[in-house]
């Protein structure tokens, strides 16, 4: 049976409202010190680039309705494969200033926001 492409969505959403979660009251500095937060945030990133790369094989309309979506298949692909030089700052920048975006179209998607 396959799976409802709006699943997707959902994991994707739920991964990033786990690392908003994950960095709230935390600065860079916080994350730089943690190898336990770095490892969660950067999990949840893959989480989140691999649901929407599954989302783009079984629905790419619905994908093309997600932002950046090749972006942030890349950035999955790059913590998983070139996890030796994953660059810090770049993730905390991401977290910053794009996660926050990516979860409330997220959330519009799936009409709860």
């Amino acid at each position: 049976m396959r799976r409802d492409p709006r699943a997707y969505l959902w994991d994707a959403r739920r991964a990033a409202a786990l690392i908003l979660g994950f960095v709230e009251h935390k600065d860079f500095r916080d994350y730089v010190v943690s190898p336990l937060l770095r490892s969660a945030v950067e999990r949840q990133f893959e989480i989140i680039g691999e649901a929407l790369n599954q989302l783009s094989r079984v629905d790419p309309d619905l994908a093309a309705c997600v932002p950046d979506l090749a972006e942030l298949v890349g950035f999955r692909n790059l913590l998983i494969h070139g996890y030796a030089v994953v660059d810090d700052a770049i993730v905390w920048e991401a977290v910053i200033t794009e996660l926050p975006a990516l979860h409330e179209r997220l959330d519009e998607l799936l009409g709860e926001g």
